[in-house]
């Protein structure tokens, strides 16, 4: 007789998925929920979004305007692609269409998917450079495409110093060697996360060179763009000879606004390529939140009228943050956890060698030393921080697993906390 407990047998996930289950984020944001007393894991700050910012967004829900509640132009709210042109445009020196050189997405997550999916076949190879937000690697295989890696390398600082993020660089000649045929795109992140790195012109324009050579995309994760310090100045690659008809800029209003949960992000590109972004899009999500989008089109347009001046929130929030980095800076230095002072973004980096003996290694786990570091940290310390070998290929995460990556977009409350755990256990050793 027919069964209705009768179980499928032939496998139901898409091939695709075959071993992306895991997540660090799943993992990691759980452990933080259950043990953590301070939280410098996961990336987003516990400071308020500005005033200017909420306040648009009370505005446009509570506003006259009813057909905000409603759908808007599915590649983007007029209002945010026409500012976010004029804004772009400026900073490019290029007229910009805002129906055809830019689409708002649920997030610079989206967009990235959006960008895999759009131009990565089977048997396409993309570089990723290394370390690398951790998305990159699963997007780029489910797209049916071959991830390609090149690590940063630390060269350790003359004079006992500190070590910066400036001080791991690609090694051209190696770089090179990983253009090929097969190469469609790679994707940049500057300012990169998890390490802080600013490239500098030199470097963007090594990248440009051999991305014009090969015939290759390039794919510019640029959410941190105004979060850079001491002066350094972040370069867009698109603006470097021969890269506008080939880049896919990504931004986040979450990272320029301090907003992350809002998830409105955007690309910006010619629209060759925007056009294939946009099929992607209109045949997975289609839509974002119009009242998120209306709001962060006005955090734009204040921006716009207050570009390079003092009360920009685009040159107040890096001095605040820089200000945090420096104060984690000198708590971990204090201790011992020797840290990589970043140039950008909100994430340091920090050596945890002199920790070691706390956590033995277990030579029966195949998970990665920091890995464990991090895990008995947060149970045992209360202090929740993420494994840098997490944004590492497999084939390499065994040799950076000696550090953690820590968030200092949090209150000075935030980071006297974990300063003050930091201190009981180095007393403690």
């Amino acid at each position: 007789s027919f069964s209705f407990q009768a179980k499928m047998s032939r496998p139901v996930q898409a091939q695709r998925l075959e071993g992306l289950d895991k997540n660090i984020w799943v993992e990691f944001v759980k452990l933080a929920a259950t043990y953590s007393k301070v939280n410098l894991g996961q990336g987003f700050p516990d400071f308020p979004a500005p005033e200017f910012l909420t306040e648009a967004f009370v505005g446009a829900l509570s506003g006259k305007n009813h057909m905000l509640h409603q759908y808007t132009r599915a590649f983007g709210h007029p209002p945010l692609v026409k500012v976010l042109a004029q804004f772009f445009g400026k900073l490019l020196g290029r007229d910009l269409d805002p129906m055809t050189n830019v689409m708002v997405t649920v997030g610079a997550y989206q967009a990235l998917f959006c960008c895999f999916q759009a131009f990565v076949d089977e048997g396409d190879e993309v570089i990723i450079i290394e370390p690398f937000f951790d998305c990159y690697e699963p997007m780029v295989k489910m797209a049916g495409g071959t991830p390609v890696f090149v690590s940063l390398r630390p060269k350790a600082p003359k004079d006992g110093k500190l070590m910066s993020s400036a001080d791991w660089q690609l090694d051209p000649a190696e770089l090179a060697s990983k253009f090929s045929e097969r190469t469609k795109a790679i994707v940049l992140n500057s300012p990169n996360n998890p390490l802080g790195k600013v490239f500098s012109r030199g470097e963007l324009e090594l990248i440009a060179e051999l991305c014009v050579k090969h015939d290759v995309l390039c794919f510019s994760d640029e959410v941190y763009e105004w979060l850079v310090y001491d002066g350094k100045e972040h370069i867009r690659i698109a603006s470097l000879q021969g890269m506008w008809d080939r880049t896919v800029m990504i931004g986040s209003a979450g990272k320029t606004f301090s907003a992350t949960g809002w998830k409105v992000g955007w690309t910006v590109g010619p629209d060759r390529l925007m056009q294939h972004v946009r099929t992607v899009h209109q045949n997975s999500v289609y839509h974002c939140a119009t009242v998120a989008q209306e709001a962060v089109s006005q955090g734009f347009q204040r921006e716009l009228s207050l570009f390079g001046k003092p009360d920009s929130y685009f040159v107040q929030l890096p001095k605040m943050l820089q200000q945090k980095r420096d104060q984690l800076v000198q708590s971990l230095d204090a201790v011992g956890m020797k840290p990589i002072i970043p140039e950008g973004t909100y994430f340091l980096v920090a050596d945890i060698s002199k920790f070691k003996s706390d956590v033995p290694d277990d030579p029966k786990s195949d998970e990665p030393y920091d890995y464990r570091f991090a895990k008995w940290m947060v149970k045992n310390k209360g202090l929740a921080a993420i494994p840098l070998s997490a944004f590492y290929s497999e084939a390499h995460k065994n040799n950076y697993n000696n550090y953690l990556r820590f968030c200092f977009a949090k209150e000075d409350a935030t980071l006297k906390a974990a300063s003050d755990i930091l201190q009981k256990w180095k007393q403690e050793k």
